[in-house]
């Protein structure tokens, strides 16, 4: 079969999760003899409506956008607006002559509705729609906009524009199907379908990124936080833990990422003092691969207001790397489940600060159970997360339907 994808960001200028998640799933498919092709915002500057590359063997056509990091949040919202218009403009003679028979579309972003929907009617693809964020149900959550208020219906719109044009949504958990069904009861064509990644772990001999050597950790247990640090994930939560180890010298806390809240965890940081945390901007995925060899613990964090009960992408990286994974999210996120059940690490609800120290405590003094865990976290990913099983999913869900 022919299959577009349909990320909103892409390699290899993107350090974001979701960007080597579709990587690893175009590379699936291609295995499994299906053509892809990825469809996805050109880098900036660029001049050219259409762009086609190819990049480690996956063709990508690459399309003029405006700005949509970086800027301020108007500006953003109105180039992420125009994402479907200028896709089509610059892809439309090239689907003309060879249409797709399914689209995989990424959510976020919520504006390639107008898109999807039209590659449905006019041509029959089938629409994926892999849904990874309830937006903008969680800045309403979280207060930063009203409901009632203009930019939510404006949002609102466009995020059942873009649920109304898929023929199936994959949600990334049981509870996360709960919660969606709950707000928007008129979709029933949802499934569950895990995050996934490639299950071959990275090797270097030589780093060209030496954490160790250049911020003088030689001999540091390192917990490691990589990705997005912003709001959704409230940071502070992890600035805490670090604060209470201050006490421990053999515990460094190592950020390496990009967001809303990156200067705010700098200032968090003077504040208190906190010698024992080094944070980093973003890195590009090979060297965030190197950073994932030489680190001892992965943490994740997520908002206690979080309605929707996400499965951060960076775990994956860190089960990948067969990494013991610590931290805590939302009340009533089932991560916490397969994280404790499955004994790959600790997690617990945001704000049990204590019980986060605990387990933070018990992975900074037993080796040997930074190894098990790291292991059990490995085996976790193979048998719930692997890339092979999330695109035969999708092939799946489109084969039901015919």
């Amino acid at each position: 079969m022919r299959i577009a994808l349909l990320p909103d960001d892409y390699l290899p200028s993107s350090t974001l999760v979701h960007a080597k998640m579709f990587h690893e799933l175009a590379h699936e498919f291609m295995k499994q003899g299906h053509d892809v092709v990825v469809i996805t915002p050109g880098l900036p500057n660029q001049s050219q409506k259409l762009i086609i590359e190819t990049v480690d063997g996956v063709v990508v056509w690459r399309f003029r956008a405006g700005l949509r990091r970086g800027v301020g949040k108007l500006k953003r919202a109105l180039n992420e607006s125009l994402l479907s218009l200028n896709a089509w403009s610059a892809i439309r003679k090239e689907v003309e002559q060879a249409p797709f028979d399914i689209c995989v579309n990424y959510s976020p972003t919520i504006f390639f509705g107008n898109l999807t929907n039209k590659l449905r009617r006019k041509y029959n693809t089938y629409i994926y729609l892999v849904l990874r964020d309830l937006f903008p149900q969680w800045v309403i959550d979280e207060g930063m906009i009203s409901e009632s208020s203009l930019i939510g219906r404006y949002f609102r719109y466009f995020e059942h524009l873009n649920y109304k044009a898929s023929n199936k949504i994959g949600l990334m958990s049981k509870a996360n199907i709960d919660c969606f069904s709950s707000i928007n009861s008129q979709y029933k064509n949802t499934e569950v379908l895990l995050n996934w990644a490639c299950l071959v772990p990275s090797q270097f001999n030589r780093y060209s990124i030496d954490v160790r050597e250049e911020h003088n950790l030689t001999d540091k247990v390192i917990f490691f936080y990589g990705g997005n640090i912003g709001h959704a994930q409230d940071m502070a939560n992890l600035l805490r833990l670090a604060d209470r180890l201050k006490c421990r010298p053999e515990a460094h806390f190592l950020f390496v990422g990009q967001g809303d809240e990156f200067e705010l965890i700098n200032q968090m940081k003077a504040e208190l003092d906190l010698q024992n945390v080094t944070i980093l901007p973003s890195v590009n995925q090979s060297q965030y691969k190197e950073i994932l060899t030489q680190v001892d613990i992965g943490l994740f964090t997520l908002a206690k207001t979080h309605k929707a009960h996400n499965f951060p992408g960076k775990l994956l990286g860190y089960m990948v790397q067969s990494l013991p994974i610590l931290g805590s999210v939302n009340p009533g996120n089932d991560l916490i489940e397969y994280v404790n059940d499955s004994h790959s690490g600790y997690a617990y609800e945001n704000g049990e600060d204590e019980s986060l120290l605990k387990g933070a405590i018990k992975l900074l003094e037993e080796v040997e159970l930074r190894k098990q865990m790291g292991s059990n976290s490995f085996e976790l990913l193979k048998q719930n997360f692997s890339v092979e099983q999330a695109a035969r999913k999708i092939i799946s869900a489109m084969e039901g339907q015919h």
